[in-house]
Formats: structure tokens, sequence, C-alpha cells
């Protein structure tokens, strides 16, 4: 797999040629961004203006495109919080770097980008939310969000970045003004049953991000403040899918496509659109080669099956210059359901997706697949239940969600929300080998062995087998 290939950022010695010797320090770090990176908690891609929601009130987010670059198709590889975090940070799929079930952690010597920048000179800081291990592979500077200002402004000849991790809009959906959206007139995408119970939810969740809205727009105001906008790199992400159906802990789009929103005025040209296919991973190498680091030159300290330390993620700088308009030909997804609460036993669940077509694997697929969301009287899901009885189209639903065949393949252009499997058509026979290849490559190159991983992922939460009765924590 080619990780290797990456454009240089150009003129940065030249920059600095006939400087003072007492002043190079000082000039460098003023052509290094900062970076602002505010992560959203279970927000689904598309629930947001700017990404053509019909309902969902986003306007800071909006505007932050209209300043920005707004890409398409970013992916996390895993629609769970720790996992998506941990390969945020760290450039390393979830198998590699060890978290790869919820509530875990990376292995002992993994190296994140807090490492990577502040070898750069970067004074790296956190607000909110953590979600990872060990301490010593994020080494972040704990910020509260009331002392935001005053990092930011700390030391103007040194370059930053901040990382505002927020709760919302993660369940239970208790923030924001649900009344301001009107259950009846709401839009809803085909893959959620439409009851009076999944409404109600989906107000309660809009509210929680348009109140997320509200934060993303109190960061760009520190940051306006700070007079330090234009040498920012403002990034939003909405991190995994929402806790619906056929969104979080599932290898669909809806569940491992992510917003992702870069607002840079020094560089990156205002209201312009990224189709190029990126995953997380591919942050930390792209922050590192913008801040005048080698990507190709670091150890993350987790060598892979083949014995290669760097980074699983390539930098993307180029599409954000407007160099290049292609990145991944195709981009992956794992799912572990071993360790989360309420859920199955052992349901790994393996993907690869190119431009247009998805392979997913459930390798155990027998079992039943179920979790905390198809758990209990007070969710929408005895409603689907109930409406599954009389009409088929919520039968199908129902039934996809809990009962999966061993493959399944979607033309994404043709059923862009993966209800049509087409794995048996023989029309689709030579693509879906070619994405079972590129599968079967990457899971060797992870040291991925799929049920056998699967079952040692309560190890990666630091819990023992032994101990498998016991409370479990909250899904995060």
């Amino acid at each position: 797999m080619n990780r290797r290939s990456f454009l240089k950022v150009a003129g940065a010695g030249a920059a600095l040629a006939g400087l003072r010797v007492a002043d190079a320090a000082q000039a460098a770090a003023a052509t290094k961004p900062n970076v602002f990176l505010i992560i959203a908690d279970d927000q689904t891609w598309r629930d947001n203006g700017c990404y053509g929601h019909p309902d969902v009130r986003t306007p800071h987010i909006d505007r932050l495109a209209a300043e920005g670059m707004r890409f398409t198709h970013c992916f996390t590889a895993t629609a769970m919080c720790a996992p998506t975090r941990q390969q945020l940070y760290t450039g390393l799929f979830p198998v590699r770097n060890g978290a790869y079930p919820n509530h875990s952690k990376v292995y002992t010597g993994t190296k994140s980008v807090v490492h990577h920048l502040k070898a750069l000179g970067y004074r790296v800081g956190l607000v909110g939310k953590t979600h990872f291990g060990p301490t010593e592979s994020f080494p972040f500077e704990k910020v509260s969000a009331a002392k935001i200002a005053d990092f930011i402004r700390r030391d103007p000849k040194q370059p930053f970045m901040l990382v505002y991790c927020s709760h919302s809009p993660h369940l239970p959906w208790k923030e924001g003004d649900a009344s301001v959206y009107d259950a009846a007139k709401l839009t809803l995408p085909p893959y959620l049953v439409d009851t009076p119970e999944t409404r109600a939810a989906l107000c309660k969740y809009y509210a929680e991000v348009t109140d997320f809205d509200r934060e993303v727009g109190a960061c760009m105001k520190h940051v306006a403040d700070a007079g330090a906008q234009d040498n920012t790199a403002f990034i939003y992400t909405s991190e995994q899918g929402a806790q619906f159906p056929h969104g979080k802990w599932t290898c669909y789009d809806v569940g491992l496509r992510t917003a992702l929103v870069i607002r840079w005025p020094a560089k990156v040209k205002a209201g312009s659109t990224a189709d190029a296919m990126v995953q997380y991973v591919d942050v930390a190498p792209t922050l590192i080669e913008a801040a005048g680091g080698d990507p190709t030159a670091i150890d993350t300290g987790r060598p892979d099956a083949q014995g290669d330390a760097g980074f699983d993620g390539r930098s993307f700088l180029g599409v954000l210059l407007g160099r290049t308009d292609t990145h991944r030909r195709a981009v992956f997804g794992a799912h572990t359901t071993r360790g989360i609460i309420a859920g199955s036993d052992c349901y790994p669940i393996r993907s690869v997706r190119d431009a247009r077509y998805k392979y997913i694997r459930n390798l155990n697929h027998e079992t039943a697949f179920h979790n905390t969301l198809i758990q209990g009287e007070k969710t929408y899901w005895p409603s689907w239940l109930q409406k599954a009885k009389t009409d088929p189209h919520a039968r199908k639903l129902v039934e996809m969600y809990q009962h999966r065949p061993a493959e399944e393949l979607y033309d994404l252009k043709a059923d862009p929300w993966e209800l049509d499997n087409r794995a048996a058509d023989p029309a689709l026979a030579s693509t879906k080998a070619a994405l079972r290849g590129r599968l079967d490559a990457w899971m060797d190159q992870q040291g991925d062995q799929g049920n056998a991983t699967e079952l040692k992922a309560r190890e990666r939460q630091g819990r023992a087998e032994k101990k498998k009765k016991t409370k479990r924590p909250a899904v995060g």
C-alpha cells in the first residue's frame, strides 16, 4: 500500500533567506499555521445546512464553509467515539494502533499529533471530551473552556493547536430548544422508519446539533478576537453518525462518512469544495506538512504487520491548497461490537469503498447484530417493531439491521443510502472481487485477523475475559 507519495510545501527556506539569525525562529513561527480543531460528538455528516440538509439549522458551520473548503467525501474508519478520535490523533487505523473497540486505548509507545507538533515548536491543548489513552500517548495540555482565549493569546510568537471536543450532539439530547423543530414537517431519510417516536427523537437530536453549532460560533469568535484568523486553520468535523440505525456502530456511509470543513484564509480558497476521498488518519500527516514537517519521516511508535512504523494516513495538503483534486482511491472501515453495552458477543464488520461502490464483510453474520440502540422501551425502536408488522419497508429496515448476509455490495451512485444489496449480482462480480482483494490487503497490513481480533476486544479495553459479567461503561 502506497502511503509515501506526498506533496511538499515549497519556499519555506527561501522565505527565511537574508533574515538575521536572531529573528529566524520568530520568522519561522510566523509561517506555521495555528490549528483550531472542533469535533462534534455523534453528528451525522449530512446534518448541516452546508451539506444540504433541508431541516437542520447550522448558521455558523454554514458560514465556516462559505469561508473555507468543504470536503464531501471524508471518512472515519470506525463509527464509535474512542476508535475514531484515536485514529484522528495518531494517523493510524484502529486495529493497528490498538484502539479498535469502544472505550479502548492505543498500544503503549504509540505517538500522536501532540508529539509531532510539539517537536515542530507548537503548544498543543485540548478542551472537553478525551476518550483516549494512555496519557503518555496523548500529552495534551488540558485547557478549560473559560481559558480558551488565554491559550490562544499566550505567546503570539509560538504557533498553537487547540482541539475543542464537544459532548454534543451525543445522547441523551438534552441541549438546545427542540420546539424550534416541527416534527410533522421533518424530511426523513429512507433508512429511518417514519413513526411519531422517530420524529420526536429527531427534533431533540437536531436541537442539540443547533446548540453545537452555537459552540462552533463561539470558537470562531475566540480566534477572530485574538486577531489570529488569517493564519489559523480552523477545522470542523462531525465525528461519526448519530445513534440511529444505519448510522453509529455500522460501516454504512451514514456511520463512517463525516463532515469536514477547513477555513485557512491565508491558504485555502473561500467557498471551495473538495470531492477527494480522505480519511481521519490523513489529518495528522496533513497538519505536520502544513507546519513545515515531513510526515514521511515520522516514527509513529507502532509498526504495521510489515514492520513499517510510518503513518497509515497521507497528507492531503495538496487538496487544501488547490494543487490537486484527488487523494485516496479507496477508504476503509472496521466495526467491533464485542465489549460495547448490549453488544453482540462477536460481530466484526469490515468495509472498503471506492468512488462508486461499497463492499461490506460481516465476518460472523450468522449471529444477530444488536446493541444498546435497540434495547429498552424508552427508545423509538419499539415503534419500528410495531410498524414492521404491517409495513413492508419498515419490516425490511428492521430485518436488515439485525440480520445481515456474509457480504454486502452497494452501488452508491444508484443507491446512496445503501439499501439495495447487490452482492449476488453477476454483473458486479468483478467489482466485488476487486474490492474484496483491497480489503484483504488492508486487513493483512493492519494485522487484522477478523474474528480472532474481535475476540481480543476486551483486552484492548483493559478488561479481562473473566470480568465480562461486570457492569460495562456507558457507550461513547
